[in-house]
């Protein structure tokens, strides 16, 4: 169990008995090491069932997580980028809170609606104009 709360930001911090850890082991560069100890940190997180997060954070969190996100509603982040037990705990929390973040985000805001000015409405008609009248020269020519 990870025992420290994580803060996010001044509204959201997340309780640490909400975390649960689970160390495997990794693969890539590391030598005999990589086969003897297990530095790989799965981190998990009831992101569905949490009570420190708000319902429109869950929301645009679920669909941050992709793949990530079990059926149950828990969220696993696996970190296995160094060779150390220790940085590879601290690069999940550090993950799961940029996840948080992102997803605590204001919504961007709506478009406003815009009219065409009057100069680039006739620019476009002048435009319609002269190419019909480039393709109606195309055609064969009268009889006279």
């Amino acid at each position: 169990m990870a025992s420290a709360a994580l803060y996010i930001n001044d509204h959201i911090v997340i309780a640490g008995w909400e975390l649960s850890e689970q160390f495997v082991l990794a693969g890539g560069p590391g030598g005999q090491n990589v086969n003897k100890v297990s530095t790989a940190v799965q981190l998990f997180f009831n992101l569905k069932g949490s009570p420190s997060l708000p319902e429109r954070v869950k929301a645009n969190a679920v669909k941050l997580a992709g793949r990530r996100l079990s059926k149950d509603g828990v969220l696993m982040i696996e970190a296995s980028r160094y060779r150390s037990q220790e940085r590879n705990r601290e690069d999940a929390r550090e993950r799961l809170k940029e996840l948080i973040l992102e997803a605590a985000a204001p919504p961007p805001p709506r478009r406003r609606k815009t009219k065409p000015t009057k100069g680039s409405i006739e620019r476009r008609l002048k435009a319609k104009a002269g190419r019909s009248e480039i393709k109606k020269m195309r055609g064969t020519p009268d009889g006279e």
